[in-house]
């Protein structure tokens, strides 16, 4: 019998006796032998991922929010072994852009009945990373929201933490994308992305798609409240417009460089403060497994 292996963020999986036993008879109804594991600060879900493939593990399935999706997906990078994801953090920005439902029924039938998708990864001065990382503003707002705060709210704290944030001046930037010769901007933030999708699943990067081979670019330029309200319309509605606010890119890299150190970010998560920050697409690094439904979708089981 197949082994799936559940990495779990156990801050995250409420009551943990309940959320194993849902998983067990999932795994069992399908004809896959499951086998939990807890992430830890010293292990957030690479190490356990990785150990769980070499021990035979055909199926992984990562329990918890884009951090713990992170962790998993760069231990699963080129090896071929699928990544399941059951949604349990605050943003789900990567399960959000793959359509992983949100309840936990859902997402196990998705993980042991779906059908497997090959997506780009990109990383950032290094670190893997699935949905988006961002230099300035965003990654100031990602450290200044509590996670009691998220706890309550959901992903309106990330709103309710940059409401006190956007009043600010522009740094002075350069943006690098691939070869093409170095774009000197005046901005709050940039934004690297594979998917395009910000927390409450809004759209700023609406031409961002997992599996393209290339990476989308944002530059937020916006200093005062009409600026900001006209960058809050186009994520709101999904627009492609572009102006002096809000600019978007295509690249295969992205070199970013501030005339200051800066916050920064990689999926939802702090990562020592910069002056620069450079990114580079991972074309069809990952197998992801996603809902089966669709035009010529074709369930994968273990069994």
């Amino acid at each position: 019998m197949p082994v799936a292996a559940f990495v779990v963020n156990r801050s995250r999986a409420g009551r943990l006796a309940r959320f194993r036993s849902q998983c067990e008879r999932a795994a069992a109804a399908s004809g896959w032998e499951p086998m939990l594991v807890e992430t830890t600060i010293e292990d957030p879900g690479a190490g356990l991922a990785a150990g769980a493939v070499a021990a035979g593990a055909g199926l992984i399935f990562a329990a918890g929010g884009d951090g713990t999706v992170r962790a998993c997906a760069e231990a699963l990078a080129g090896t071929g072994v699928p990544l399941a994801i059951i949604p349990l953090g605050t943003a789900n920005l990567a399960a959000r852009a793959l359509g992983v439902p949100s309840r936990l029924p859902a997402a196990l039938a998705a993980g042991f009945g779906g059908r497997d998708r090959r997506i780009d990864l990109a990383a950032a001065d290094g670190i893997t990373f699935a949905a988006m990382a961002g230099i300035g503003l965003d990654a100031a707002v990602v450290a200044a929201t509590p996670a009691r705060l998220k706890e309550r709210l959901g992903w309106l704290a990330y709103a309710a933490a940059g409401a006190g944030k956007l009043a600010g001046r522009r740094r002075r930037l350069t943006v690098r994308l691939d070869d093409r010769d170095p774009l000197p901007v005046p901005a709050r933030s940039v934004v690297v992305g594979n998917a395009g999708l910000l927390p409450g699943g809004f759209r700023l990067l609406p031409a961002a798609r997992l599996d393209d081979g290339v990476l989308d670019v944002g530059i937020l330029a916006a200093a005062d409240p009409l600026g900001w309200l006209r960058v809050a319309r186009r994520v709101v509605t999904g627009s492609g417009y572009d102006d002096g606010q809000l600019r978007r890119y295509q690249a295969n890299r992205v070199e970013i460089r501030a005339d200051a150190e800066l916050p920064r970010q990689v999926d939802g998560e702090v990562i020592a403060p910069g002056r620069a920050l450079t990114v580079a697409v991972r074309p069809r690094a990952l197998t992801v497994r996603v809902p089966a439904a669709g035009p010529g979708a074709t369930a994968t089981r273990g069994a």
